[in-house]
């Protein structure tokens, strides 16, 4: 998941061997010669990029110790190109063994029978709406390998500063609103506020306006609707006057987080993804339950691993599978640095992640829990992505109002159902 998990496609290579050897860097779409001795399964991946791969290595050489018999090849991809590589991967038959998709891709490679059917899943390991997520007409393609949700992140010393009261629970988007505009110093550089135009955060404002982002049958979009138009104004009203623009950035790679890093931004929104990264910043900052405008709704993203249905190694692949996303050695990674949250159904596991330091309100993440959103998933998702975004953005720009840009995005969308 990095909600903000843009998509700016091209094909990237892991150039370095991690320290922790037990894992094999390399190409997991290229072929392994193996023909004797322990199996080899390659695996790829996208959510170690960027600061977990020694994470992952960790995880690797656990494995190993435990099933000699198995090696595990790893090629970890950032995630803006990693769906590209996969599908052409998969299309020339060159495929890892293994690898991982995010909930919103899922859907299409399960479909197109890319995807191996999994047996023997102890399904008591997981959280069954997460299990759940990664079935498909009634089998199981998949196991959820991790989820996250998005939150508020905000400079305490931003607010401390200018008098403002912190952000709490019970906030809607007029109080954020409000708050930002005092936060505010365009002369200085300084925003009250960040959050992407883009298909990722309009379905959720959708949501939080209490409206559907697609009818119940799947068929059309069902967002050209008053909540459709406000969830579409809460994003577009805000840039350029409380949220820097294109022109000032925004939407460049990482402008959002090195804004924040920098004590020049007092409100993002942002995944929980980024505690890691932020835990060295020479400010204190905290996090909330994003607000809502008539209801809450926070975005949650889960992760899932999937074998390859022409791999020749898929008893193995499983097993590693089964692994990485249920064993108590990923639950203690993962909770140690800040890697996402497991996916395990036993939350007892989960109580150390509350104390492991900054952001003190770590609570905010499991409260976001009780009022969630999920990505709509259809075939056709990244083409409903883009289309989206791209109406957005042109209201964005003053090039189209946001009543126009929502019922050009509905057209698109019901037109990708057909």
């Amino acid at each position: 998941m990095r909600i903000t998990r843009a998509t700016s496609l091209s094909a990237l290579a892991l150039a370095a061997t991690l320290a922790l050897g037990a894992c094999s860097q390399g190409s997991a779409t290229k072929t392994s010669n193996a023909d004797s001795g322990p199996v080899t399964v390659r695996f790829m991946d996208f959510s170690a990029n960027g600061g977990h791969e020694a994470d992952l290595s960790a995880l690797v050489s656990a494995f190993e110790a435990q099933n000699k018999d198995i090696k595990v090849q790893v090629e970890t991809v950032p995630y803006d190109s990693y769906f590209t590589k996969l599908q052409t991967a998969v299309a020339g038959g060159t495929a890892a063994d293994a690898f991982e998709l995010d909930y919103q891709n899922f859907v299409s490679y399960a479909k197109n029978g890319s995807l191996a059917p999994l047996s023997g899943v102890d399904s008591g390991a997981y959280k069954e709406s997460l299990l759940k997520a990664f079935s498909s007409d009634g089998k199981q393609y998949g196991l959820p390998e991790s989820f996250s949700d998005v939150v508020l992140f905000y400079n305490k010393a931003m607010f401390d500063k200018a008098g403002v009261a912190a952000p709490t629970a019970s906030w809607t988007w007029a109080d954020e609103q409000a708050a930002a505009a005092k936060l505010t110093d365009a002369g200085a550089k300084a925003w009250g506020d960040y959050q992407p135009v883009s298909y990722y955060e309009y379905y959720k404002a959708v949501a939080q306006a209490g409206g559907k982002f697609l009818s119940d049958d799947g068929k059309s979009a069902a967002f050209n609707s008053p909540a459709g138009i406000a969830a579409a104004k809460w994003l577009i009203d805000k840039a350029g006057k409380t949220m820097p623009t294109d022109k000032d950035g925004a939407g460049t790679p990482d402008f959002d987080s090195n804004l924040f890093k920098s004590g020049k931004l007092a409100m993002w929104h942002s995944g929980i993804w980024m505690f890691s990264a932020l835990k060295d910043v020479p400010f204190g900052w905290d996090v909330v339950v994003e607000p809502g405008n008539t209801t809450k709704a926070s975005a949650m993203f889960a992760n899932g691993v999937a074998v390859n249905s022409a791999s020749k190694n898929q008893a193995a692949a499983q097993k590693w599978l089964a692994f990485l996303s249920s064993s108590d050695d990923m639950v203690t990674t993962r909770l140690k640095s800040s890697w996402e949250l497991p996916p395990v159904a036993d939350t007892s596991k989960l109580s150390s992640y509350l104390t492991a330091g900054k952001p003190a309100n770590r609570q905010a993440v499991f409260d976001s829990l009780n009022a969630t959103v999920l990505p709509p998933v259809v075939e056709r998702q990244q083409e409903m992505q883009d289309a989206v975004t791209k109406e957005l953005t042109e209201a964005a720009a003053g090039r189209k109002t946001a009543e126009d840009a929502v019922k050009a995005a509905a057209a698109a969308v019901t037109a990708l159902l057909k």
